[in-house]
């Protein structure tokens, strides 16, 4: 379904400078394309730190998965993009979104408003865009509106699947997404997992009240159990069959997940 070469992305965190910047060499030795980060970063705004794990890689992207539309103005938000865009030549990318719902006491600690999250950032999507030489942008959509508006405006798709969304379920997405947008080739898919592989994984069964093996015995597509080689066909199915290209994991799994990027970079 398409031809696009495979990119791989770590969504990381750290504390300090020290663990931040080791992550970045460590996902950009291991053959990853990208370095994200969520928003906020712990207790720390991601844009402060992005250009620290750009400054100690060469060719490693980094981004925001996904920056809260309401955490910032629309104007400060384009400014920052932009700089870090042009700052570390090209090598950042905006992620977006309108935010969980736990994100809405930091908005008000901010002096925003949660109301009308959608419209909001339906109207910072159109101001960034209009700005010249702007970083590519990634929407995270997961009901129909931000389909819809995933399809007209992002450069970059990660299907916001929940925890136990089955193979046929994410089919059933992609195809509506598909064809609710009019310029497919302009659009890379992305899917986020969270977890690789078939060891047990605490923190997700906190996350999300199912194991690694109950999801991957529902079929979820979340997960990607198995060795690395059934990793990597799974992939290469998916991005036949699906469109996917660009896959994302838990930095919790950059090692297991290096095994699958050196099966299918061959």
């Amino acid at each position: 379904m398409t031809d696009r070469a495979f990119r791989f992305g770590v969504v990381g965190t750290g504390t300090d400078l020290a663990t931040w910047t080791a992550l970045a060499r460590r996902a950009e030795a291991a053959g990853y394309d990208t370095l994200v980060s969520p928003d906020p970063q712990v207790n720390l705004d991601p844009f402060t730190i992005m250009s620290a794990a750009a400054a100690v890689t060469e060719r490693l992207h980094v981004g925001t998965f996904v920056a809260v539309d309401k955490f910032r103005d629309r104007r400060l938000l384009d400014w920052q993009a932009r700089s870090l865009h042009q700052f570390t030549g090209g090598r950042f990318e905006l992620g977006l979104g309108t935010g969980r719902p736990d994100a809405a006491e930091r908005v008000v600690a901010l002096g925003g408003s949660w109301d009308h999250r959608y419209s909001h950032l339906v109207e910072t999507i159109d101001f960034l865009k209009k700005q010249p030489d702007r970083p590519p942008l990634l929407l995270a959509p997961g009901g129909p509106k931000m389909i819809k508006l995933a399809g007209r405006e992002a450069d970059i798709v990660t299907m916001a699947w929940l925890p136990r969304t089955t193979e046929a379920d994410a089919r059933s997405i992609v195809d509506s997404f598909r064809a609710g947008c009019d310029r497919l080739d302009d659009v890379e898919l992305a899917v986020n997992l969270l977890a690789v592989g078939d060891d047990p994984a605490p923190w997700l069964e906190r996350f999300v009240g199912a194991t690694v093996a109950d999801l991957a015995a529902a079929g979820a597509v979340t997960v990607l159990p198995g060795t690395p080689e059934q990793g990597a066909e799974t992939l290469r199915r998916w991005r036949a069959e699906l469109g996917i290209s660009y896959v994302t994991v838990n930095s919790g799994y950059l090692d297991q997940f290096a095994r699958i990027i050196e099966l299918l970079r061959r």
